[in-house]
C-alpha cells in the first residue's frame, strides 16, 4: 500500500511539473482547452482580423474588383434648338433647303455595375442605363462588351444586363441581413469616370427609407466615399463579398459627404432572380391609402406608442375591401411582422405571393383583431397606392 502510494505521489508531482512548463514557455496550448473550443465564427474571424493586420484589405480588393465593371452609355440628343420644327410645313416653307439637317450628338455617361453570373448576367441601378439607347460595358481586363438590358425594376433602382461572355469572375454574395452597424465596408466603382476606384468606411445605418429616392427603400448606409459614377457598384465586407450596389448620395455640392446609401443585396438578389425568370418583377398588394401614426394620432387611439400604419382608404374591389378592411382601421402586423410605419408595410407587402392568403393584425374602434385576405397582384403604374 506504501509503495502505491509512493507511485501516486510521484505522478501527480510530474504532471504539475509538465503544466507548470506548458503554462511558462506555452501559454497558448493551455488558453483553447479540449473541453472548450472555439467556435467557427470566432475562428473565422480571427482569421479574418489576423489577415487584415497583416495585408490590409487587398484579399478582399483582389477577390471582389474582377467582378465590377465600368458601364458606358449613349443617348442620342438633338443639338439643333429648331430640331422639333423641321417636319413642320410652314417652317420649312420660310427655310426651304437651306436648312442642312444635322445629326443627332451622343450624349455620354457612366457607371458601374457587377457581374453576377459567369455567363455575363450584370447587375447595376436603373437610373444608370433608363435613357441609354447603346450599352458598353468595360470589364477590369480591359476589355469591352455590348450589353443589353434583360430587365429592369424602376421601383428598387435596379437593372440586369447581359453581355456575350462566358467564365466571367462573378461576385459571391453575402448577407446583408446578418450585417451590423459600425461593419467594416468598401465601396467599389468608376467615381468622375477616373478609372476603378475603392474606398473604405463602416455601415452607419441599416434600413433607412423616407428618402424619396425609391418606391421601396430599405437602404444601407455607409460613409465610404460612393460619388458620381459609383452607381450600380459593389459595396463588400472584409472578406470580399457583396452586401449592397451602390446607388445614391447625401450631397450638395455633388460630390461625397460622408453619406451614401445602396440597396442591401437580399433585395437586389430578389429582383434579379425574378428579372432573369420572368423578365420582370412581381409583387404583392392589398390596395389600401395608409399613413404613418404620428404622436398625435397615437394619443387619440390610445396607442401606446406611434407605430403602426394609418388605413387612409381602401380601393374599391381590391383584396383589402374584399376582406372587409376599413378607413380608420390601423395596421399592427402583417403575418406577425411588426408594421412601424407606412414604408416598413409597404416593403413587406411587396414581398408578399399573389394569390397567397396573408394575416392582418389590426386594430380597430380599440379592440385588435385579424383578418385574412388573398394578396393580389401590384399592378402598373408601379407607384400607386399601396
Amino acid at each position: 500500500m506504501r509503495h502505491l502510494w509512493s507511485i501516486f505521489s510521484q505522478a501527480v508531482t510530474v504532471c504539475l511539473g509538465v503544466l507548470f512548463v506548458l503554462k511558462l514557455f506555452y501559454p497558448g496550448v493551455l488558453t483553447q482547452s479540449p473541453t472548450h473550443p472555439m467556435t467557427s465564427n470566432t475562428q473565422t474571424e480571427a482569421k479574418t482580423s489576423a489577415l487584415i493586420a497583416a495585408s490590409g484589405y487587398r484579399t478582399a480588393v483582389s477577390k471582389a474588383m474582377p467582378s465590377v465593371v465600368n458601364i458606358f452609355t449613349t443617348a442620342r440628343i438633338s443639338q439643333d434648338p429648331h430640331h422639333a420644327l423641321k417636319n413642320d410645313p410652314l417652317f420649312r416653307h420660310f427655310f426651304g433647303d437651306e436648312m442642312e439637317e444635322e445629326d443627332d450628338q451622343p450624349e455620354n455617361s457612366l457607371g458601374s455595375g457587377v457581374i453576377v453570373s459567369a455567363d455575363g448576367l450584370i447587375l447595376t441601378n436603373n437610373h444608370v442605363i433608363s435613357s441609354a439607347d447603346q450599352i458598353e460595358v468595360a470589364l477590369s481586363d480591359g476589355s469591352k462588351s455590348s450589353a443589353t438590358v434583360v430587365g429592369t425594376d424602376p421601383d428598387t433602382d435596379l437593372a440586369v444586363l447581359k453581355i456575350d461572355r462566358k467564365n466571367l469572375p462573378a461576385v459571391t454574395f453575402s448577407n446583408s441581413d446578418q450585417m451590423k452597424v459600425g461593419d467594416v465596408v468598401l465601396a467599389i466603382g468608376n467615381p468622375f469616370g477616373v478609372g476603378q476606384t475603392v474606398t473604405q468606411g463602416i455601415i452607419s445605418a441599416l434600413g433607412r427609407n423616407h428618402l424619396g429616392i425609391n418606391t421601396f427603400e430599405n437602404f444601407i448606409q455607409t460613409d465610404a466615399s460612393i460619388n458620381p459614377g459609383n452607381s450600380g457598384g459593389a459595396l463588400i465586407d472584409v472578406n470580399g463579398n457583396l452586401i449592397g450596389i451602390n446607388s445614391a448620395i447625401y450631397s450638395r455640392n455633388g460630390g461625397s459627404m460622408g453619406i451614401g446609401f445602396a440597396i442591401p443585396v437580399s433585395i437586389a438578389k430578389q429582383v434579379m432572380e425574378q428579372i432573369s425568370f420572368n423578365g420582370s418583377v412581381t409583387r404583392g398588394w392589398i390596395g389600401i391609402e395608409a399613413q404613418d401614426i404620428t404622436p398625435e394620432l397615437a394619443e387619440s387611439f390610445n396607442l401606446k406608442a406611434p407605430s403602426g400604419s394609418l388605413i387612409a382608404g381602401v380601393l374599391l374591389d381590391s383584396p383589402a375591401d374584399r376582406a372587409g378592411l376599413r378607413p380608420g382601421d390601423i395596421l399592427l402586423a402583417i403575418d406577425d411582422k411588426v408594421v412601424a410605419d407606412s414604408q416598413s408595410m409597404l416593403n413587406i407587402i411587396a414581398m408578399l405571393k399573389p394569390r397567397d392568403k396573408a394575416t392582418l393584425s389590426i386594430m380597430r374602434a380599440g379592440k385588435k383583431i385579424n383578418i385574412v385576405l388573398v394578396v393580389g397582384k401590384r399592378p402598373l403604374p408601379s407607384k400607386i397606392p399601396q
